[in-house]
């Protein structure tokens, strides 16, 4: 029986091991653009095999305009050119919810159709390729396909977690290695890693680099990291974690490049603005706990306490401060709808004042504790001040807010401390 559901990066060994026929004849491949891609001409070249037709064999749909029926009519019809058919619907919006009569996705009675169609089975000799960024396995359409066909997924970790970049890492690697082994090229330690920093986890622009730097370099057959510098201009998105985890390490000169290339992106400074909120608060939260953990932990300090020291001896305590901060947060729900002060449907917020929301992912805690230790409370608070100004001074009148946000950083982030609150006590319109 073939395994109906593979990575992409078993798709070769995957196809050697079986015959065209073997193949189902419904495909779905999702993930990252780059890797479906690859994994798109792969599959299709493998079930066409030597045909010498292959132009007229494939039949090429844009999934955002046509319809469910033109797409099973185009399936079902038989070719006199070709023995062999296959229908490839790209960009398939098969799992977006409709939302608005704009949003481009099938319909549930579309999707109805395509089940009834799945299950009496796609025409002998003929294949139907979904392929789409984003899946959703809670879909009937997906338990569908799943059940039925074949299922590619080329999907990448996106996460900040070690194990997510070494998987970014890995698979950077293998891609610059093949492309690079084409051209009878490397590419040294130093300049990977350079044009890495420089691109970010894209892999279509990172491809396009390394054919740039096999061109500059000509005959030569190592690129350094000299040629990286000269050839690739920065086209790395940076995350917005990324300037919140340099402010909280206090590391200026990194927290101020992050911004302004924030800035440069496009990103609102509401936007950023919210970020610095949602961190201090959260910083506030840990500092508030660590005051009291303190008080009977007088031995443990933990700007220097280690990963495995701290899921022993803090997270269990920090666990049981989220458990009573719940029971808290639902107490006080019942008490207000048996008052009649709240809509009877519960809504759970309490996980906003969790310290730790998933437990078992306790890194990001930790580091969140460690850093928390580069401020103090009173620091924190009187950030929150400014930023609160910040935000009806957005809201209701125009300066240069990169400006403003530039000395926020500057100032917090400075070994003094920041003060503001006693300076611009009249200015502080929302406390």
């Amino acid at each position: 029986m073939v395994k109906n559901n593979i990575k992409y990066n078993q798709l070769n060994s995957f196809l050697k091991s079986v015959q065209a026929e073997d193949i189902p004849g419904l495909i779905l491949i999702f993930g990252d653009s780059y890797l479906l891609k690859h994994a798109f001409k792969t599959i299709t070249s493998f079930l066409l095999g030597k045909d010498n037709n292959k132009q007229f064999a494939l039949d090429t749909l844009e999934g955002g305009s046509v319809s469910m029926g033109d797409i099973i009519e185009q399936v079902s019809t038989f070719s006199f050119l070709v023995s062999k058919k296959i229908v490839a619907v790209k960009n398939a919006p098969l799992f977006q919810t409709q939302q608005g009569s704009q949003d481009i996705s099938f319909s549930p009675s579309d999707l109805d159709h395509l089940i009834s169609f799945i299950e009496k089975g796609i025409p002998l000799n003929h294949s139907l390729i979904f392929t789409t960024n984003l899946i959703d396995k809670r879909k009937k359409i997906y338990k569908a396909i799943a059940g039925k066909g074949l299922i590619i997924d080329c999907s990448v970790a996106t996460g900040v977690r070690k194990a997510d970049l070494d998987e970014q890492r890995a698979v950077l690697q293998s891609v610059a290695g093949k492309i690079l082994l084409k051209s009878k090229k490397k590419i040294d330690t130093q300049a990977f890693h350079a044009l890495v920093d420089l691109t970010g986890f894209n892999l279509d622009l990172f491809s396009q680099n390394i054919g740039k730097l096999i061109a500059y370099c000509g005959k030569k057959q190592i690129i350094s990291i000299a040629d990286v510098k000269s050839v690739i201009i920065r086209d790395k998105k940076d995350p917005i974690f990324h300037l919140t985890n340099a402010f909280m390490a206090k590391d200026v000169k990194n927290a101020l490049f992050y911004l302004n290339s924030l800035f440069n992106e496009g990103f609102h400074p509401l936007q950023i603005l919210k970020s610095f909120e949602n961190q201090i608060r959260k910083l506030i939260l840990v500092k508030c706990f660590i005051e009291q953990f303190y008080q009977n932990n007088t031995h443990i300090s933990l700007k220097r306490i280690n990963f495995n020291s701290f899921k022993q001896s803090v997270l269990p305590k920090i666990i049981n401060h989220d458990e009573l901060t719940k029971t808290a947060s639902e107490s006080q729900d019942e008490y207000l709808i048996s008052k009649s002060l709240k809509k009877k449907k519960k809504i759970n917020k309490s996980i906003d004042l969790f310290l730790a929301p998933n437990p078992k992912n306790a890194y990001p805690v930790f580091q969140i504790f460690q850093k928390s230790e580069n401020f103090s409370l009173n620091e924190l608070t009187q950030s929150l001040f400014f930023l609160s100004d910040l935000d009806y001074r957005l809201k209701s009148s125009s300066f240069d807010a990169r400006t403003a946000i530039e000395n926020f950083i500057i100032n917090t982030c400075s070994r003094g401390g920041f003060v503001y609150a006693e300076k611009n006590k009249n200015r502080r319109h929302n406390f």
